[in-house]
C-alpha cells in the first residue's frame, strides 16, 4: 500500500521569495465570502510570498493583516 501511495506524492522544496497558494477548508473558513453552495467555494487562497523556512516541511508566509481573522 505504501508503494501505491508514494506514487502520488512528491517532495517540494520552496525557496524564500517563492509565491504559494494556501489550501483552505471551505466548511470551516469564515473569513472569506460565503457562497450559496459551499461545495463550489474556493479551495485556494493567495498567493503569498514565503518569508522563511521553519522546518523540513514548514514555511513562514507573509499573510495579509485581515487574511484569517474570525468573523470578518
Amino acid at each position: 500500500m505504501k508503494k501505491q501511495a508514494d506514487k502520488h506524492r512528491n517532495d517540494k522544496q520552496l525557496e524564500v521569495g517563492t509565491w504559494v497558494y494556501v489550501t483552505i477548508q471551505p466548511y470551516r473558513q469564515h473569513s472569506l465570502t460565503l457562497r450559496r453552495n459551499q461545495k463550489l467555494g474556493q479551495k485556494f487562497f493567495g498567493p503569498f510570498p514565503v518569508i522563511a523556512r521553519v522546518g523540513p516541511v514548514a514555511y513562514r508566509l507573509q499573510l495579509l493583516d485581515h487574511a484569517f481573522t474570525e468573523g470578518a
